[in-house]
């Protein structure tokens, strides 16, 4: 694995956030919510921030000072610049499977990041998973015990 920032941050109780790219507007209501209360608590986030609400969420949590764990389906070469005060104050950890030549996501790199989430994770919260599709599918492989549903 690859990273960028406080490792630290995989020693603390982790939520793993996701959401599939087609969602219902209830969905995304929700999950700024969830995600505002989450940086009230001070919980560690993790997601790949990459659906759109996934990116909303990232937005409501950069605003706190709780931890933040990103993890990307490419590698580490081009990071939004809006992540470097979080890394340097230690609150923002950037993790990826995959070395810098891996300039681009692509739907079998995105489930194997979620995949490596939900084993990081000791909870699961999803916002919403389209019928049918991957993170469906990656639902049915974690412990249900972890996985809430938004």
């Amino acid at each position: 694995m690859h990273s960028l920032g406080n490792l630290e941050l995989l020693e603390l109780y982790k939520v793993a956030f996701l959401c599939s790219r087609k969602y219902p507007e209830m969905a995304a209501t929700r999950s700024c919510q969830w995600a505002d209360e989450q940086r009230e608590k001070g919980v560690c986030v993790i997601s790949g921030y990459h659906s759109p609400i996934e990116k909303d969420v990232l937005r409501r949590l950069l605003q706190g000072t709780q931890p933040i764990i990103i993890a990307l389906a490419k590698g580490l070469q081009k990071l939004d610049e809006e992540w470097s005060a979080p890394i340097e104050a230690g609150r923002l950890l950037v993790i990826t499977r995959y070395a810098d030549s891996v300039s681009h996501a692509c739907e079998s790199k995105c489930f194997q990041r979620n995949r490596l989430m939900v084993g990081l994770a000791d909870e699961i919260v999803i916002a919403h998973a389209s019928a049918g599709g991957n993170l469906e599918r990656l639902c049915a492989e974690c412990d249900l015990k972890k996985v809430s549903r938004l």
